[in-house]
């Protein structure tokens, strides 16, 4: 009897033991797919807003953006730009709104001025011009790569701009997305993102001087269907002279753990950091 009760015992002990060990383990496996999926999100928000760059400077040189308040561009203005786009960039303007098309080809490389390497194509269907409310833009991609990361899905921005209000907002909605990293890891990604510009737009032929405050809701799935999602907690700033997004707070929520990532205090730079559960931040690369 004594030998069955002790053998009952050092069963529910290991039992125990077992448990907690599979426990602990399934709690470590949940942090790394938080952390994981939080990094491609800020991937994501980042390689998204190179987008925006790509569309405003192709328009703006294309005469496409709306009526400036001065010095208009096309034959008689200019239009200050970062060259954003490189000059091995080949922009092709066809049809008439509300269907006018752009395409941008980068071909099998173009190196920008910001160390930014694009190939392939984006594709822009535009009802009017940029700058007009009510317009949208329409952005598909051909084979399109960003410093590596295959871009893949449907973008649509909407001016939802005031009228009259002198400050230029966009509603962008991420449809399908999906990015596929050098190594073949992939994830998909849909936004719901409002952009709102807080500098620049007094001077809209100078696209050096823009900057956007960004915030909105996000979801983002990995290969293994695992999935989070995430709001702004403090807008996130892009500046057209910088490459990346510079600034902001997002939080990524999980089942039982969430991520803050950090992009930073305004200093250009491509790095950002996430923080687990107020835990000490790690820093990733944006790009």
């Amino acid at each position: 009897m004594k030998t069955k009760k002790l053998l009952a015992v050092f069963t529910f002990l290991i039992l125990t033991i077992s448990s907690c060990k599979k426990n602990t383990e399934t709690a470590v496996e949940e942090i790394e797919t938080t952390f994981e999926l939080s990094s491609n999100q800020a991937v994501s928000d980042n390689l998204t807003q190179d987008d925006n760059d790509v569309i405003v400077e192709a328009t703006a040189n294309a005469d496409l953006s709306g009526t400036s308040p001065s010095n208009p561009p096309g034959p008689g203005g200019t239009v200050v730009t970062g060259n954003f786009l490189g000059s091995c960039a080949i922009v092709t303007v066809t049809g008439s709104f509300p269907a006018k098309n752009i395409k941008i080809d980068f071909g099998t490389g173009c190196l920008s001025p910001w160390n930014v390497v694009r190939k392939g194509i984006i594709n822009i269907v535009l009802t009017d011009s940029l700058r007009k409310t009510g317009s949208t833009a329409t952005v598909t991609f051909d084979n399109y790569f960003v410093n590596g990361f295959k871009r893949e899905g449907t973008i649509i921005w909407t001016n939802t701009t005031v009228a009259n209000s002198g400050t230029p907002s966009f509603r962008r909605q991420v449809l399908n997305g999906k990015i596929t990293a050098a190594t073949g890891a992939y994830w998909l990604h849909t936004a719901d993102i409002n952009i709102t510009q807080t500098a620049g737009a007094n001077t809209p032929n100078n696209l050096t001087d823009d900057v956007f405050s960004i915030a909105g809701t996000r979801t983002i799935t990995n290969a293994a269907g695992r999935t989070r999602t995430s709001t702004t907690q403090t807008p996130l700033q892009k500046k057209a002279i910088c490459a990346n997004i510079d600034q902001g707070v997002v939080k990524v929520e999980g089942p039982n753990h969430y991520a803050i990532i950090d992009f930073g205090n305004g200093t250009c730079d491509k790095e950002a950091t996430i923080s687990i559960d107020g835990r000490t931040p790690r820093t990733i690369i944006l790009r």
